[in-house]
């Protein structure tokens, strides 16, 4: 359990390790800022999706926590290596699990707690989820996985119709912005699969692997503000007018229909 006052020094030391990213580079700067805002407005998602679920005081703290902490690892990767791209560096949900433990910020909390949130936090990222975990650091995980991709679908969508403003290469994580739509990306989002991170080749590419994220959202509440929100709507936008686009729109958008009238999921006791 985490308890209020728990919460809030590990909110001061969240703020206080951020500040240490500093530097005269303009564009250091923004990175840092788009990491930490994104961390924040992650931590108000969380809780949001939480709430939907009726989940305990405790449970939204611990939540919380876990949304605070899962990318901590993002500051110290983008300062060694000038990038984002987990391919071009180190995984970065790793790196946030060295950080926690290197700084002993959990440790006046119990070990199943621990346990949780370490689990969560290690396979935010990761294509899929392992099937042989308990049911509540499971849960946590598809949580936090919801409120990431609900944070990351803002942050791209606004950078996508703003992006001739100013250019960030970590945004696009380095990619080519060519008009080709690769064939093994667009197979794989129509067969509604995740799409893999080795098949992308340029832009398009990156965009429709976004898309795909629908097949990976876990709660009710998740799809209906990706539904509000016009998330498909804004990436299908940006993508070329062309056959496969349309194509690979409307099957995401199907899909998205269809778990928006779902019944909700309940938090496991144990």
């Amino acid at each position: 359990m985490i308890n209020p006052e728990y919460m809030k020094k590990i909110e001061s030391w969240f703020k206080n390790y951020v500040h240490q990213f500093t530097s005269s580079d303009r564009n250091y700067n923004q990175n840092i800022k788009l990491k930490k805002d994104h961390t924040y407005r992650v931590c108000e998602e969380i809780i949001r999706v939480g709430e939907s679920l009726n989940l305990s005081h405790d449970d939204l703290n611990l939540a919380k926590t876990i949304a605070l902490l899962h990318d901590v690892g993002r500051f110290i990767q983008y300062d060694l290596y000038q990038t984002f791209d987990d391919e071009k560096s180190e995984d970065h949900a790793e790196l946030s699990i060295k950080v926690i433990r290197k700084e002993g910020i959990l440790k006046g909390i119990d070990k199943s707690t621990n346990r949780i949130i370490f689990f969560a936090i290690n396979h935010h990222n990761k294509a899929y989820l392992s099937k042989h975990e308990f049911a509540r650091p499971l849960f946590f995980a598809k949580l936090l996985r919801d409120a990431d991709k609900l944070d990351i679908f803002y942050v791209i969508t606004k950078y996508y119709h703003n992006k001739d403003e100013h250019t960030n290469k970590a945004i696009e994580l380095d990619l080519l912005d060519t008009p080709q739509i690769s064939d093994r990306v667009y197979k794989d989002l129509i067969s509604r699969k995740i799409v893999k991170f080795k098949y992308i080749e340029n832009l398009n590419d990156l965009k429709l692997l976004q898309m795909a994220w629908i097949y990976d959202i876990n709660f009710p509440i998740t799809f209906q503000l990706i539904k509000e929100r016009k998330y498909l709507e804004k990436i299908r936008e940006v993508l070329p007018d062309s056959d496969k686009s349309q194509k690979a729109y409307k099957a995401v958008r199907n899909y998205l229909e269809v778990r928006c009238n779902q019944n909700k999921k309940k938090v496991p006791d144990s």
